[in-house]
């Protein structure tokens, strides 16, 4: 039996819902800020919502690693290693889901959110051009461990923003541009939704025919995105960036002080 009864109206909302959602994704993350929400409104259980989430995204997530990989050069020396360890944490954050209430990292993630949003516009030039020298032996671990392991159990615990901040921690610590950034956090986050899936997916949290319908519109959009990234640069992708930390903060902000 399905968690809910979808009506018409509701089911063509979600599939829209999880091509727009596929295509921020693959610009710059944080498609999850529309997908969760959509799936949640429904009155699914949240597990199952993240659950069903996670198999709409790895669809996209994975379409457009292979996208960005065709057309630009990926950094495997660490993108590869923090996939890896990536499907590890996030599967353990996915098992942790629900033992952590909202309320407890709320805070934490707008002010960063914040900060980086005023980092970003305070230096236009971050991100829009490499740079080279950052890319050394300890930032490539940093970056590894930051990605494959703070970022991922992040999103088996919650997910919304995830490709957002690997996104900037990549361009942070070694020195990536956007595009460069974003190719390699698509490689990081098709893990992270990897080991979140199998394990929603064993604990029985994963509406899987909705969920293959969402994959669908999500591998749609993905392809859109990618390869308007791939074609419009790293200054769109900031732009494109901006825009999606703004509207984090907001949803989390209206989650933390009018929802409660």
């Amino acid at each position: 039996m399905p968690p809910v009864e979808l009506d018409p109206v509701t089911l063509s909302t979600l599939l829209a819902a999880a091509v727009v959602a596929g295509w921020v994704d693959a610009v710059v993350g944080g498609g999850g800020l529309l997908l969760l929400p959509a799936l949640l409104v429904t009155g699914m259980p949240p597990a199952t919502a993240l659950g069903t989430n996670k198999l709409a995204a790895i669809a996209g997530t994975s379409t457009a690693a292979v996208a960005y990989a065709r057309r630009t050069a990926v950094d495997w020396a660490v993108a590869g290693p923090a996939a890896v360890v990536a499907v590890v944490c996030a599967g353990v954050g996915a098992a942790l889901a629900g033992a952590v209430p909202p309320s407890a990292y709320r805070p934490v993630v707008l002010v960063v959110l914040v900060a980086v949003a005023v980092f970003v516009v305070a230096r236009p030039r971050v991100g829009v051009v490499a740079v080279p020298g950052r890319r050394t032996r300890r930032r490539m671990v940093g970056a590894v461990v930051v990605a494959g392991v703070g970022i991922a159990l992040y999103d088996g615990l919650v997910g919304p923003g995830t490709g957002t901040f690997l996104v900037l921690a990549l361009t942070g610590l070694v020195g990536a541009d956007f595009l460069g950034a974003s190719a390699m956090a698509k490689v990081v986050n098709a893990g992270t939704n990897l080991g979140a899936l199998v394990v929603f997916g064993v604990t029985g949290h994963v509406w899987w025919l909705l969920g293959v319908a969402m994959a669908v519109g999500n591998v749609v959009g993905a392809l859109v995105g990618a390869r308007m990234a791939l074609r419009r640069g790293a200054g769109f992708v900031r732009v494109v960036l901006l825009v999606v930390v703004l509207a984090l903060v907001v949803r989390l902000g209206w989650a933390q002080w009018v929802q409660g």
